[in-house]
Order: C-alpha cells, then sequence, then structure tokens
C-alpha cells in the first residue's frame, strides 16, 4: 500500500498570478508529489494550493512552497476578507493512505522546526499536532491576526511552538495534522430553502435553539440560547437554493468522514426529509473524496441489499456513485473525484493482458521475473478464495440465506479481505520489478572518491532490502491467503471446493516463489545478524504456509476423490 499524504496550504495571496506561479512551480519541482487544485480568491486574497504524494516529497513540496510564499508575499502590504497570520497563514497535513495521524505528527513537527530554523518564521502547531487543548482550534491560534502577532508572542502562553524572532515580514506560520475535510450536498426535490435548512439544523452537531411550548427561544443563565444537540456528529449542515441546478440543497462539511461517512448523513438526511414530506433525488461532491470514504459506502448499501461486500474495489465504487446518486446534477469520473485515483496509477505490469505480461516475462529481460510472478500468484490465489467466498455467501439455498446467517457473515468477512490481499499482490508485481531496477542503478552507480563510494553503499544498501522486503510481503501475505483458502475449502459451497483447494496450491506457490526471492537477495546483505535474522523468519513463514496447504490437501483428497462405483 502506498502512504499518501495530502497538503492543503493556505498562501495570504489571491490577486498576483506571478507569486501563485512561483509557489506551484516551488511544488511541482519536487518529484514524488502532484499538485492537483490551486484556488485562489480575489476578496479574500488568499490561495489555497492541494497537493498529495509521499510523506518524505510533501514535506521537502510544503517546504519550499512556504520559503517561496517568504521570498514573493510582504504581509505589512496584505489586505483582505479572511482572517491571516502570515504569508502561508495555516499548513496542514491529512493522512489519506497508508498513514496514520499520530505518524503524521511527527512530519508536522519536523516541519515546523525545519521552517522556523531555516526560514525564521514563528510556527504554531494545531488539530492533533496541538501540545495543548487551547491551540487544537485554528481560531485560536489566529485571533488578533497578523496585526496582534507581535503583542501576542510577548504573551509567555502563547510563545511559538517552534520559537524565532518576530517577523514582520512573513508573519506565522500554522502546521498541523486534520482530517480530510468531505465537502459534500444532499439534493432535496423543493426550491424551498427554509426546509432545506430545517432539515440540516436537525442533522448538525451545533443543533438548533431549543424553543418552549410558544416558540420562543429558551435561554441559559448566562443569556445564552439553549441549544437541542443535531443527530450527528462532525457535520457542519446549512440549507440553501441553488438557481443553477433549480433545487434546494442540505449543504454539509463532514470533519471526520471515518466517524460520520457521507452514506451515514445520506441515509439520515433522507429520513429527516421524508418526514418533511421530501424527497432525496441525489448528492454532489464538491471537490475530492477519499477511497475509503467510497468503499464505506458501497460496502453499507451492498449489505442493505442482503448481499456480499466482498467484490472488487470498482464494484464497491459504482454501488456508492449509484446509491448516494452522486451522478444526478452531472457526470460523476471516479478517477477525478476520487483523491487516490488522481494521483495512483495502475503499474504497467498489473495492467498488461495476461498473453502481454508472459511474452514479456518469456523475453531476455532480467525483469519482470520469478518475484513478479510469486506476487502474480498471490494474487490469483486471493482471487480464487474471494470468488468461493462470494459465491457461497451469495447463494440463495437456505443454509445460506443472504444476510441472515452467521455463515454469510463470515464468507462476506473472507471476500472483503482476500479483496485487499488480492489487491496489494497486484501492486507487488510493479514494485518488485522497480525493487530490481533500483537495486541494478544502484551497483552500476560511478565512483571516484570516497564520499562518492559511501553515498553508492548507502544506496545500494537501501535497494537491496527494498528488494528483500517486497517478495517478504509477498510471502507474509500468501499465508493470509492459505488461511482463507483453507476456510472456504472447508466451509465454502461444496461445487466449488475443488477451486478452495487451487486457491491453496497457488497461495503455497508463491510463497515458495517469494521465499526464494527473499533468499538470493539476502545474499547482497553485509549485515550478517540482520541477514541471519530474515532468512529465519522468511523460512518459519513459509513452514507455516506449508503445513496449511498440506491440511487443505488432505482435505481436497478426501473430498474429491471418486466414489467407487459397484460393479455387478
Amino acid at each position: 500500500m502506498q502512504r499518501l499524504i495530502e497538503c492543503v496550504p493556505n498562501f495570504s495571496e489571491g490577486r498576483d498570478p506571478a507569486v501563485l506561479d512561483a509557489i506551484a512551480a516551488a511544488i511541482r519541482k519536487v518529484e514524488g508529489v502532484q499538485l492537483l487544485d490551486v484556488d485562489p480568491g480575489a476578496d479574500t486574497n488568499r490561495t489555497v494550493f492541494t497537493f498529495v504524494g509521499e510523506p518524505d516529497p510533501v514535506i521537502e513540496a510544503a517546504f519550499q512552497a512556504i520559503k517561496t510564499a517568504a521570498a514573493t508575499i510582504d504581509m505589512r502590504r496584505h489586505s483582505g476578507a479572511h482572517p491571516r497570520i502570515g504569508a502561508t497563514d495555516v499548513c496542514p497535513l491529512i493522512p489519506i493512505e497508508g498513514i496514520e495521524a499520530g505518524e503524521a505528527v511527527r512530519y508536522a513537527e519536523a516541519l515546523g522546526e525545519r521552517v522556523a530554523r531555516e526560514l525564521q518564521i514563528p510556527v504554531y502547531l494545531y488539530e492533533y499536532a496541538a501540545r495543548s487543548e487551547v491551540r487544537r482550534n485554528l481560531a485560536n491560534i489566529r485571533s488578533g491576526e497578523y496585526e496582534g502577532l507581535a503583542r501576542k508572542m510577548a504573551d509567555p502562553e502563547w510563545q511559538p511552538d517552534f520559537s524565532a524572532p518576530y517577523n514582520a515580514r512573513s508573519g506565522a506560520t500554522v502546521i498541523g495534522v486534520r482530517d480530510f475535510l468531505i465537502a459534500y450536498n444532499v439534493n432535496l426535490n423543493t426550491t424551498d430553502k427554509r426546509l432545506a435548512h430545517d432539515v440540516a439544523l436537525s442533522i448538525r452537531e451545533a443543533g438548533r435553539a431549543k424553543r418552549d411550548e410558544n416558540g420562543e427561544i429558551v435561554r441559559n443563565a448566562d443569556g445564552t440560547a439553549a441549544k437541542v444537540p443535531g443527530l450527528l456528529p462532525h457535520v457542519k449542515a446549512v440549507g440553501w437554493y441553488i438557481e443553477t441546478y433549480r433545487q434546494a440543497q442540505v449543504s454539509i462539511n463532514l470533519t471526520s468522514y471515518k466517524s460520520t461517512p457521507p452514506h451515514v448523513v445520506f441515509d439520515v438526511v433522507r429520513a429527516e426529509a421524508e418526514k418533511r414530506g421530501l424527497i432525496v433525488t441525489g448528492s454532489e461532491l464538491v471537490g475530492l473524496i477519499p477511497l475509503e470514504a467510497m468503499k464505506m459506502a458501497g460496502r453499507h448499501y451492498l449489505m442493505k441489499q442482503g448481499r456480499n461486500p466482498g467484490v472488487p474495489e470498482e464494484i464497491l465504487v459504482e454501488t456508492a456513485i449509484r446509491s448516494l446518486g452522486l451522478d444526478q446534477l452531472s457526470d460523476f469520473d471516479p478517477h477525478q473525484k476520487i483523491i487516490e485515483y488522481r494521483f495512483r496509477k495502475p503499474g504497467p505490469l498489473a495492467s498488461m493482458s495476461l498473453r502481454e505480461f508472459a511474452n514479456l516475462l518469456s523475453t531476455d529481460a532480467p525483469a519482470p521475473g520469478g518475484g513478479s510472478t510469486a506476487a502474480l500468484g498471490a494474487s490469483l490465489a486471493a482471487s480464487l478464495a474471494a470468488m468461493v467466498a462470494s459465491l457461497t455467501a451469495n447463494s440463495p439455498s437456505p443454509a445460506t440465506r443472504r444476510g441472515l446467517t452467521e455463515a454469510f457473515h463470515e464468507m462476506s468477512a473472507v471476500a472483503e479481505r482476500a479483496q485487499a490481499l488480492k489487491d496489494a499482490a497486484l501492486q507487488a508485481i510493479d514494485r518488485d520489478t522497480d525493487a530490481f531496477n533500483e537495486m541494478m542503478s544502484a551497483m552500476r552507480l560511478k565512483v571516484s572518491t570516497p564520499e562518492e563510494q559511501r553515498i553508492k553503499d548507502a544506496a545500494v544498501a537501501a535497494a537491496i532490502r527494498g528488494a528483500i522486503e517486497v517478495p517478504f510481503s509477498v510471502l507474509e501475505a500468501s499465508k493470509e491467503i492459505a488461511v482463507l483458502a483453507r476456510t472456504v475449502a472447508l466451509k465454502g459451497m461444496k461445487a466449488s471446493a475443488s477451486d478452495g483447494g487451487v486457491a491453496g496450491a497457488m497461495a503455497l506457490a508463491a510463497a515458495q516463489g517469494a521465499y526464494y526471492n527473499v533468499l538470493i537477495n539476502l545474499n547482497e546483505v553485509t549485515d550478517p545478524v540482520w541477514r541471519d535474522e530474515t532468512a529465519d523468519r522468511a523460512k518459519r513463514v513459509l513452514d507455516e504456509v506449508r503445513a496449511i496447504a498440506h491440511e487443505i490437501e488432505t482435505l481436497m483428497e478426501q473430498s474429491l476423490a471418486p466414489t467407487p462405483v459397484a460393479v455387478n
């Protein structure tokens, strides 16, 4: 799995194209980062950039963008409608795939320390990176704005987390880690904004003002309005009318989609709309959405239909689009709207037809080779396990009635996990060849000085470890796939028993192939302790796969052997 972070820095410039072009160029120069969007605002005099990539390149691109902003934006001459504290006002990091918030915080801290040290810009940390509760909220840090920054920094309670002298030109920068914010609108069959807003008041976390039997607002002891909490946490919502669509919408910001995902919001809005005689006609996504949010919706609606959710990712995404009505107002292209799809492209080997891959494999090119073949075998084994589990879960027989039995849920879970392992193995087909090519490139580096030799040795060592880690991951995945194959061989529908057996045999073949690739690359390792420990770990995993495969083989011989026919 890739490790992706999105970065959404906000710069205090929205009117000068030359400044924005310079910042964009600084981001694009960093290899491994994709600039997805530049959204300037003249009235706010502020521009939001969005880029994504692996953590290290993203942090480098963020630093270069902040450095460029410091050189091109003078806060002493800045004015705009949006609150701001510096040339780079805020720089949030957003974990997208393969990285948790806690790890992302360490990247935010490293970026903040470097900005303060190299650029002499004070840095505050917020949200998940905040070092005190009061600093979690961006509004608290930005209170007083740029004009009050010097006075704020003089207050001991508001010393920056990474200190630098007051910087009149650049102000201060706020860096942190937050969840992905999804801007999401639900469409209603009405033009009445008031009805849409009434639904919004019911669902949003802040709720609505509490009223007595006479319709008067109930007040707290301090005079503030008492509130009736809304139905959904992490949801901000209002109702509005969009002339272009000639219908009202409930406009929603989801600040923690993992806690309150779009499909939950959609279902609750639909229920609240029905109470008011309204019908939800679809929904609209503004900006991008994480893949996991779409997959969560796909699983949810398949389960509601009594269907097995362990299907390929593409089917989950299509189910989400149709169920949420995301294509009601305009075409919904998942390759443009899902953030991972904007960055992640299928590997060239995994994208080939079977014949193309086999033809390339059969040439005298050293790669792809056994490592990629082992990964392909693992993907096929996982696919077969998913197939048997899905056939069993979707069987209409009373013994496996869809959605109603423990067997259905067990087989659905097997199919879901097998799909994930299949996708990881498909990625490993290209990763293995890439790792081999990187190792060859490192070994071919020319050296003429001791320093160049040191650099080459480090590059070779890193490349060798990478060439070992990929097949080792396939080996470990093959063990898990073998366990799933055993489950479907034991509990799957009898008509597909042989497919469970083939899945087990393929998992063993993939494990053995991956093990051989681990061993051959271990021969290049100069650290004897790490080499021997890794070899021992790999052998233990392979032995476990062999034991599971033997169980499956014995089961196949017992259950598939032809029944003797009596001869008169």
